[in-house]
């Protein structure tokens, strides 16, 4: 008998595992695909680790996280500064002086920036924003929407911006410094040898039973723990009783390359509508790899259907009341528990979700 049959070895499950193992309890832990470690596993390929499933940056403001993770892997000091491809032109991201003074051949100072986004805003303008074009529009003016929003962000979306509810951009970080930096978090890096490591450590000490489909064996696991723990998709777990919630899935086709570097850089988005993925990512970049091969990922966004891997949860409001009704029968539960983006059906980024796990396991351990 176990005190608790974790559904998920991605960082949710690995941390609470971690945690009660930690306090005594005897944890199970069942895992569908072939590895542990869920969406952040990496995999090591040409000495390259490669993040299986998209690129992951750990970035936090919170000290008592960043302490967490150190604890069980060396992070390196990797800043996130993404590049922008749009056609023939590159653009440095987030929107920063770097950008506004590539966009522009006659801005050269923050209140030229200002001055030249101020003018486009007020031309285009709309009171009140019926779509996401309009509130982009609104934002940063038509330059930076055209160029650098409006071809990703309907790739992402499988959606027009025309289509897209304005409240999906409430606001877009805009810089009027020469700052690359992707996050404004203050630590930030990438752990020394990959993700799979540290849910490795994680999980000493705890069952682990990988090729295991939960809803395949769902009646004689219940059986085995005192309580649940369930991190897939919630309205899974309840058969889809009041409609398939809306996701976001991501296609990855990878390469190896007989070459030192590819793109100079670990992420370079495609923002035009034309060019079919949405960005590269370089793994080796990660870690300033020095290996004389590289590998790159394409990644490409897809509408998630059933039997498809759900990577985000979409938190329009229509699916957030759909999800509601969802949580309504997870809060009837005595010892079923849902945790992380799709339990939760959140877009979590992953220190979030493993303060989301350290709350939830003191709640059950005070």
């Amino acid at each position: 008998m176990f005190d608790y049959l974790i559904v998920g070895s991605g960082l949710y499950g690995a941390v609470c595992a971690r945690e009660f193992t930690k306090k005594g309890k005897k944890c199970l832990v069942v895992e569908k695909r072939s590895h542990i470690g869920g969406n952040v596993y990496t995999e090591e390929i040409e000495g390259i680790n490669v993040h299986k499933y998209g690129a992951h940056i750990f970035h936090t403001s919170n000290k008592e996280i960043w302490k967490y993770v150190n604890e069980y892997a060396e992070f390196n000091n990797y800043i996130n500064s993404p590049v922008a491809r749009y056609q023939n032109e590159l653009y440095n991201l987030p929107f920063n002086m770097n950008t506004f003074t590539k966009l522009w051949n006659d801005v050269f100072t923050p209140k030229d920036a200002e001055e030249r986004i101020e003018q486009e805003r007020k031309q285009y303008y709309v009171e009140n924003p019926k779509n996401l074009e309009e509130q982009a529009i609104n934002l940063v003016g038509k330059t930076i929407f055209e160029k650098l929003i409006k071809g990703y962000t309907e790739k992402q979306w499988g959606k027009t911006c025309k289509e897209l509810p304005s409240f999906i951009i409430k606001r877009l970080p805009v810089r009027f410094t020469f700052d690359n930096n992707y996050f404004n978090d203050k630590y930030q890096g990438i752990p020394e040898g990959g993700y799979t490591k540290i849910i490795e450590k994680l999980l000493e000490g705890c069952e682990v039973k990988l090729n295991c489909d939960y809803f395949e064996h769902k009646e004689e696991l219940d059986k085995l723990a005192k309580k649940i723990i369930f991190t897939g998709a919630i309205d899974k777990y309840y058969n889809y009783c009041f409609g398939e919630l809306e996701y976001r899935s991501v296609r990855f086709e990878t390469e190896v390359l007989d070459i030192p570097n590819y793109q100079g850089n670990a992420v370079v988005n495609y923002t035009d509508r034309k060019t079919p993925y949405t960005r590269i990512i370089e793994h080796k970049h990660f870690e300033f790899g020095k290996q004389p091969k590289t590998v790159i990922s394409k990644e490409y966004s897809s509408t998630w259907k059933l039997g498809d891997e759900p990577y985000y949860p979409v938190n329009d409001e229509k699916n957030n009341a759909l999800y509601l009704k969802y949580k309504g029968l997870a809060d009837e539960e005595k010892n079923v528990f849902f945790g992380g983006r799709l339990g939760q059906y959140k877009y979590y980024d992953m220190h979030m979700v493993i303060a989301s796990a350290l709350e939830f396991v003191n709640s059950q351990l005070n």
